[in-house]
């Protein structure tokens, strides 16, 4: 669930500066374990899904708790057409292991004028043909996935996630050496070059910390900086 919640808030605002502005139903093509959990969470976010595999099995599964749902070889830019992607503002292509399917599918999505193509990689050379034939939008839920349970099963951090290639977010119990004193006095950021952005006290809830927080041993902290400066505050104990 959490690929796919990623994947999502990043599909939605279309990682452009302009948002996306959703008219009608979001495409989903291909239902396995990543679409079918990315076409659940739009819809219990309040989004129409369209959700397509070329699998009966699968479509019936899914029949009744998904907008619509709809057998098709979406590799046909007519059949494509016919079930209504041609409409749709954003198409997500999370096909599994046929990458041929995939491109085909992303192909005929280009030629047919969709302007927020997603699509899903298993490989950095099945990425590299999906961004050469159109595809607005790479992910690389396997591997990003990947490298999230590395950095969480050392046990330092107890969430980890990548913002881009160079800037990462991490939770964290409070160190002993940032407790007891204020963060503005603590020369966090001139030590480490990380930021403390919101704190979670023992019962509490998350809130903004500023440079008088000062943050006791059982406090929950999330920081924010490039990766190898997260990973070295992370990792110096």
């Amino acid at each position: 669930m959490a690929k796919a919640n990623k994947t999502i808030h990043s599909m939605l605002s279309g990682i452009t500066t302009t948002r996306i502005e959703h008219q009608g139903e979001i495409v989903v093509i291909g239902l396995g374990r990543f679409g079918s959990s990315l076409a659940h969470t739009l819809t219990d976010m309040g989004y129409e899904v369209l959700g397509v595999d070329f699998s009966e099995e699968r479509v019936q599964d899914h029949a009744g708790t998904l907008t619509h749902v709809v057998q098709a070889d979406t590799t046909s830019e007519r059949v494509l057409r016919q079930i209504g992607a041609a409409d749709a503002v954003t198409v997500v292509v999370c096909i599994g292991t046929d990458i041929e399917s995939s491109v085909l599918t992303t192909v005929a999505l280009v030629d047919l004028g969709v302007q927020n193509i997603w699509a899903k990689a298993i490989t950095e050379q099945h990425g590299r043909i999906l961004e050469r034939v159109g595809a607005h939008h790479v992910v690389f839920p396997e591997a990003e996935m990947g490298n999230r349970v590395a950095h969480l099963v050392t046990g330092q951090m107890l969430e980890y996630m990548a913002l881009d290639d160079d800037f990462v977010i991490a939770e964290l119990i409070a160190p002993n050496e940032l407790t007891g004193v204020a963060l503005g006095a603590s020369n966090l950021r001139v030590n480490y070059k990380v930021t403390v952005v919101c704190v979670k006290p023992s019962g509490g809830q998350f809130t903004y910390a500023d440079r008088e927080t000062v943050l006791t041993s059982s406090d929950l902290i999330v920081i924010a900086g490039h990766r190898a400066d997260v990973e070295r505050f992370t990792d110096r104990r």
